[in-house]
Order: structure tokens, then sequence, then C-alpha cells
């Protein structure tokens, strides 16, 4: 239960920054793109002459970019990038747009909490006995909790929006919060 209730606390607190999704389709073959040009800028940094230092960064850029595509998986569907021009078409800069967007994607902290207390609710019921019914008792009241203060974390970001006049007068009355409850307020609202 202590196990639990860290890792609930961990998120809860820390936040969910470091969670981010699985990659997706568009992000796999963005990583596949950058592989390939990669490799089609080393060749052209050699074929043209350039300078030691250049075809050597072309090099280390190869080299780096098969870590991405390690990282993020092979796609299922390779994009055409056999030639310069293949890279640089048009389908493919939509790729790597996609990708970019939904790379800055993450989690929902409220989301994210309500499912870890909700796996640990349905852990702590396999348990049962004394314990897990303590457990699962304890944790409910967290998810209650959890739905209260995002409740009051909403309304309060709604009232300050919609009585910019009053935002002052309503920071002021917060500033009495302990430093604990305006970091958690703090991550919650991002």
């Amino acid at each position: 239960m202590r196990r639990i209730f860290a890792l609930c606390l961990l998120v809860f607190a820390g936040g969910c920054d470091s969670f981010r999704f699985a990659p997706t389709e568009e992000q796999k073959q963005n990583a596949w793109l950058h592989n390939r040009t990669s490799i089609l800028a080393a060749e052209a940094a050699k074929d043209e002459f350039a300078s030691e230092k250049l075809q050597a960064l072309t090099k280390v850029s190869e080299n780096q970019s098969r870590a991405f595509v390690a990282y993020n998986g092979l796609p299922q569907e390779f994009p055409k990038a056999e030639t310069a021009q293949d890279v640089l078409s048009e389908a493919n800069m939509k790729i790597t747009s996609e990708a970019t967007i939904q790379s800055a994607q993450r989690p929902d902290v409220w989301q994210l909490t309500d499912s870890t207390l909700e796996l640990a609710i349905a852990a702590c019921s396999v348990l049962g006995g004394v314990y897990g019914t303590k457990a699962v008792r304890f944790l409910r009241q967290a998810r209650t909790k959890q739905q209260a203060l995002k409740e009051i974390i909403e309304g309060n970001e709604l009232f300050k929006k919609m009585n910019t006049e009053s935002a002052a007068a309503f920071k002021q009355a917060q500033s009495r919060q302990s430093a604990q409850t305006r970091q958690i307020v703090a991550e919650m609202k991002i």
C-alpha cells in the first residue's frame, strides 16, 4: 500500500511532464526520414567535396539519427525517401510537421492521476483482506479529493478569466497558501 501511495503522490505532486505518449506512426516515420536525410546529407557532403569539418558533422548526424529510429521504432509504412527530392516532398514535410505537433503532447495530469488511482483500487481489491479493504477506502477517498481539487482549480481559472478586474484581488487572497499548496496547484494547472 505504501508503494501505491508513493506512486500516486509522485505522479500527483511531481506532475506528468516527464510522461509522454508512445511514439505515433508519424513520429516513427519522421525519425526514419531524419535518418534518411542525414545519410543523404553525408553522401552529398562527401560527393561535393565539402570541407572535412562538414563531412565529419554530417557523418556524426547520420550516426546520431540512428538513435532516434531505435528509440521511436520502425514505422509500419516507410515514406519514400530514396533521393533528396523524395525527402523534400510535400508528403514528407507534412509527416514532419504532424510529428512535431504530436511530440509536444503530454497526458492530462487529471486523467493520469485518475487512472493511477483506479489501477491502485483494482490492485487493492484483488489483494482483499482487511488491509486491501482499508486501502480501497483510502484510495477512493483520494480519488474523490482529486476530483474536488480539479473542480476547484478549474473554477478558479474560469473565475479569473471571466473577472479580469478581480484577478489581482483573487491572487492576493490566495497568497496565504503554503508553498507546498501553491506548488501543487501550479503543477495541476499545467
